[in-house]
């Protein structure tokens, strides 16, 4: 018989959410083994390993399955304690913070997510208010960040890796709706730029150019050309 992997995603390889995972694998050096789903065919596998909600990401370790994006990369973190902590470990304030931001990180997830989605859906002013709507998160993310390198402090870290997959994206809003994040956030593209110097980040993310022509792919698909 085949060895099993000890660790095995379960993902598609735009999703913002599944990215958190391949960026917190990467930090952590982790051995996993990839397994790319179909979205509109989703397979046993997955449907058995997150029967509630039936979507990935999903991380099968030891046979045993996290699901949630968050979740995952928390349960990474735990996981595999002896090498780059994602949250930190001898600052219980900054390990406070570092977890306000992650229940505050759903509630940015929906925002960025409709906003994106209004962006290559929509046209005339629904899409100027999606354009207003994404300059209001970024600016509130923006505030957080402030003049630190990472939004950890010196440290990259948990808040970074649910944030730095939707930055393959900005070419995307520059490409189809001439909407330029560096013009409203500069801090934000200064920071995404400092997170892809990093061999984790740079490895995973998908090339803006393939998710450009994703986005155009859904926008015929769905009739928003």
């Amino acid at each position: 018989m085949a060895d099993v992997p000890e660790v095995v995603l379960l993902d598609f390889w735009v999703s913002p959410f599944g990215l958190r995972c391949w960026v917190a694998l990467a930090e952590k050096g982790v051995a996993y083994e990839y397994r790319e789903q179909d979205l509109l065919n989703k397979s046993e596998l997955l449907l058995r390993s997150n029967p509630v909600h039936k979507k990935i990401p999903v991380l099968l370790h030891g046979g045993r399955a996290i699901c949630e994006s968050l979740v995952i990369v928390q349960y990474i973190d735990e996981a595999w304690p002896d090498t780059a902590p994602l949250l930190p470990r001898d600052d219980p304030y900054a390990r406070a913070q570092a977890r306000f931001w992650a229940d505050y990180a759903p509630y940015i997830d929906k925002k960025i997510y409709d906003c994106q989605t209004r962006l290559w859906k929509l046209k005339g002013k629904a899409q100027e208010q999606a354009k207003k709507d994404m300059i209001e998160v970024f600016t509130t993310l923006e505030s957080e960040l402030g003049d630190k390198p990472y939004f950890g402090s010196d440290n990259f870290g948990f808040v970074d890796i649910a944030l730095v997959p939707f930055t393959c994206r900005f070419f995307a809003y520059e490409k189809l709706d001439g909407f330029s994040i560096e013009e409203n956030c500069p801090k934000i593209v200064a920071w995404a730029k400092l997170c892809k110097e990093r061999e984790s980040v740079a490895k995973v993310l998908p090339d803006p150019d393939k998710v450009f022509e994703f986005i155009q792919f859904l926008q015929s698909k769905f009739g928003a050309k």
